[in-house]
């Protein structure tokens, strides 16, 4: 019996065309929750980022790839568990950009800054509908806030994103929903983690979890929940590990899942 299905946003519960959520979408998690099925969110994004929901509730949210876990204790956001970047790694980054400059955002629980920005990296946020960070020093943000950085993205291709990896942050990973970047956290976290974190608090077992999503970003906890679903939309390799690939975000790929393993009426 499935207690606790967990939603991707951007491609998942989100078109990129619209910006939008369907009303078969809405409808479908407002139906779990009536029936005591719990409903999470599994973001790329912070908590802060996330304005995009519309008026839909949600029992938590594991953000920025599993870096910070939040549930919704009767009404108030109680946050259960962070883990931030490297220090070590951090501070690798910040010489490397000396010799070798890419754009690069960091993302902590209050808020995202970028080293410089570029028509790409324009283009991208415009596409999720997301403001366009501000451009600061990123030497002086690095060391006077690195225990606060929970993410990085890195816009860089994927031969330039595997050096990196084993050049700079060697107590990362790395998962990409985009050609354009990645995002880059600590080790042991992940969406999957993330899931971990969530039914430990509520007492769920993990045979008892769902999970949707259409990136990369997504893999972990596709393969980790006990029925992972690919939206028609996703890349390939997210549809090679789910157990079941619905329909596209645009095609209300979400609610047509969801009724196919007869959890909506």
């Amino acid at each position: 019996m499935i207690k606790a299905v967990f939603f991707d946003i951007d491609g998942t519960l989100v078109s990129f065309n619209t910006h939008k959520i369907s009303e078969f979408s809405k409808k479908a998690i407002n139906e779990l929750r009536a029936k005591g099925i719990k409903v999470f969110i599994a973001s790329g994004r912070t908590l802060f980022q996330i304005d995009n929901l519309e008026d839909l509730k949600f029992d938590g949210y594991i953000t920025v790839n599993g870096g910070c876990c939040i549930v919704n204790d009767n009404g108030n956001l109680k946050e259960i568990y962070k883990i931030s970047l490297d220090k070590d790694d951090l501070f690798t980054l910040i010489n490397y950009l000396k010799n070798d400059r890419f754009p690069c955002t960091v993302i902590s629980n209050k808020d995202m800054f970028v080293n410089y920005t570029d028509d790409v990296i324009n283009t991208l946020y415009r596409m999720a509908n997301v403001e366009v960070p501000k451009s600061i020093n990123l030497d002086e943000y690095v060391e006077k806030n690195y225990d606060e950085i929970l993410q990085l993205n890195i816009f860089v291709d994927e031969n330039k994103e595997k050096y990196l990896m084993n050049n700079v942050f060697k107590n990362c990973v790395s998962s990409r929903w985009h050609f354009s970047f990645a995002d880059v956290n600590p080790k042991i976290s992940g969406k999957d983690k993330g899931i971990d974190k969530i039914i430990e608090y509520y007492g769920i077992d993990l045979s008892e979890t769902m999970a949707f999503g259409d990136g990369g970003n997504d893999i972990g906890m596709i393969k980790h929940a006990a029925i992972g679903i690919a939206m028609g939309n996703a890349n390939d390799n997210v549809k090679a590990v789910a157990d079941y690939i619905t329909d596209d975000v645009d095609n209300d790929g979400v609610y047509k899942a969801l009724k196919h393993f007869n959890l909506l009426d």
